[in-house]
């Protein structure tokens, strides 16, 4: 079945392979930007980005034909291939195998997309392992049925 309409909110978190600092500030926007096009020639509207030197950050709103998954992949091996091209870091760029994918709901679209481009001060507070690890606390909880509020 065709899907018409959609909110379909995702914030990606990809991190450079062994977390190491290979985006330099002087190659950070052409990163976003390059990343930014992958996305809307997939359909989909890339609402706030920010590459960190051993992370990125991304929230789109996302085609229904995409998965997470596939997007991420999509993202990842072009993005990658583009970097090395380019020679946009000092030897062989490469994404950790695996990225992190949260749903947000629409209501907090201005939120996120605050705290995206808000990354260099945000990290100046707390590492991004500090950041990654309160992430998980955060989205991986369960809630208790008892707890749930209709």
């Amino acid at each position: 079945m065709k899907i018409e309409y959609n909110n379909l909110y995702s914030h990606f978190i990809f991190t450079t392979l062994h977390r190491l600092p290979l985006i330099s500030e002087i190659h950070r926007e052409r990163i976003e930007k390059y990343i930014t096009g992958i996305v809307n020639n997939n359909d989909s509207q890339l609402y706030a980005i920010y590459a960190n030197p051993e992370h990125v950050h991304f929230l789109i709103s996302r085609s229904p034909q995409l998965s997470e998954e596939t997007m991420a992949s999509i993202v990842a091996v072009s993005s990658q291939k583009f970097i090395n091209q380019n020679k946009l870091c000092c030897g062989q760029f490469a994404w950790q195998e695996s990225a992190s994918a949260f749903s947000v709901s629409k209501s907090d679209i201005d939120k996120v997309c605050k705290y995206i481009l808000n990354q260099p001060e945000h990290h100046r507070k707390i590492s991004f392992k500090e950041e990654y690890e309160e992430f998980i606390k955060f989205y991986q909880k369960t809630i208790n049925p008892s707890e749930k509020k209709l």
